[in-house]
């Protein structure tokens, strides 16, 4: 057996944790699923719904030298991981299903995409992220677990799965809601696990905030990869829908969620910056940026609030991004953030629906984001053709974005 595959299997009976001693070796427990395991549920990738997501794509617009095409059938896609041994790629949603997805071939479209581990009973698993050994995280509503041979077993009802956090363990369960509940994780250059923890309400009440201050709700924590060591590494967020760690310098990114209904152009949306561990990040005294919440405008605001690095149009929700680090794009592209903008619910013109770009400069900040990919709204009408909800690096360099109104991911090239 491969030197690579023993690591996996090895890492499937034991992780031991990044800051304990070696004879403290902790046994992840196993997922117990059905002996009668599901048959994996088959996306085609022909017919009608592939030529209805063709048609939309001469509706994007690019800058010069760049293609999109679809590559992929996937019903409800939201986050995206990939593997970084064999290329498949794994998509989280919020329907209760891990999408595999694979192009066996390498051409540019996906032959095969299939729901992943039907025998585990998922809630909400839109939180995919791989570790380099190619452990798969599946980062759920309220419980973590991880699946060491994902890639090479993607198409096993009954691939092994591991508890990093039990049922109930990531927040309370009375904190469990409707509503913010889509995670999203990161294995940092340290090698714990990062997972961001949105918040149920449109603004916190006053009498939830130690709660929330002492759980990482409306935060960002980070975890032991097998769930020890837990610890709040950043608060004062609303709900971020996706983080990721600048490779030069390893600080952590995320993008917010604004508060709604304070009108058509404010607050605006955040793309932030964490330094270090223990910053806080304005919510709920502030809606997004520097404007105040009208439920805590009179109340004293933190004195260290790190304010965003590129503030976004308001209302566009922004959602997953990604530091790019490959060849294929032009040199103006590499160490910039790619994000997705999912598109506003709640404003009298929408806007969003769209990738932006965001520069950062050799000092590691950013000043300001533009469009890149645009056009799954439609602005004569008002209405959407698609969704972006997140993006990802291929291994060749070029960029997925996945689209969980459409169903589909789109590939992007030079």
């Amino acid at each position: 057996m491969p030197l690579r595959m023993l690591a996996i299997f090895a890492l499937a009976v034991v992780l031991v944790a990044g800051n304990a001693a070696a004879d403290e070796a902790v046994k992840l427990p196993r997922l117990t699923t059905t002996d009668n395991a599901p048959e994996a549920e088959i996306v085609a990738q022909t017919g009608a719904d592939a030529e209805r997501l063709r048609q939309i794509v001469p509706h994007i617009k690019l800058p010069a030298g760049f293609k999109i095409a679809l590559y992929a059938i996937v019903p409800g896609a939201r986050h995206i991981a990939v593997g970084p041994s064999n290329g498949v790629i794994f998509v989280g949603t919020t329907d209760g299903r891990v999408w595999a997805v694979v192009d066996r071939n390498r051409d540019g479209v996906a032959d095969d995409v299939r729901a992943f581990a039907p025998a585990v009973d998922f809630v909400i698993p839109n939180g995919v992220c791989f570790a380099p050994d190619g452990s798969l995280y599946v980062a759920e509503q309220n419980r973590v677990l991880v699946l060491p041979t994902a890639e090479a077993a993607y198409a096993d009802p009954q691939v092994p799965a591991y508890v990093v956090v039990k049922q109930g363990g990531l927040i309370p369960v009375d904190e469990e809601s409707g509503g913010h509940s889509a995670r999203v994780c990161r294995i940092g250059p340290d090698d714990r696990l990062y997972i961001a923890l949105g918040q149920p309400y449109n603004v916190a009440p006053a009498e939830k905030l130690d709660l929330y201050r002492k759980t990482g709700i409306g935060g960002i924590v980070s975890m032991d990869r097998d769930g020890r060591n837990r610890a709040v590494y950043a608060w004062g967020i609303r709900n971020s829908v996706g983080m990721d760690f600048n490779p030069a310098n390893g600080e952590l990114w995320f993008t917010d969620n604004q508060v709604d209904r304070m009108g058509d152009d404010i607050p605006p949306g955040e793309l932030n910056r964490a330094t270090g561990p223990g910053q806080q990040f304005g919510f709920p005294w502030y809606g997004g940026g520097h404007v105040r919440t009208r439920e805590y405008r009179k109340s004293a605001a933190p004195t260290d609030v790190v304010f965003p690095q590129v503030e976004e149009i308001a209302h566009a929700a922004d959602l997953g991004m990604t530091f790019y680090t490959g060849r294929m794009f032009p040199e103006a592209y590499r160490g910039g953030i790619f994000s997705a903008q999912h598109g506003s619910w709640n404003r009298s013109t929408p806007v969003g629906a769209r990738v932006m770009f965001t520069p950062v400069n050799a000092e590691g900040s950013a000043t300001a984001s533009a469009p890149f990919a645009e056009g799954w709204l439609d602005s004569a009408s008002g209405s959407y053709l698609g969704r972006p909800v997140d993006v990802a690096q291929l291994p060749d360099g070029s960029l997925l974005v996945s689209d969980d109104t459409a169903g589909a991911l789109y590939r992007i090239s030079y």
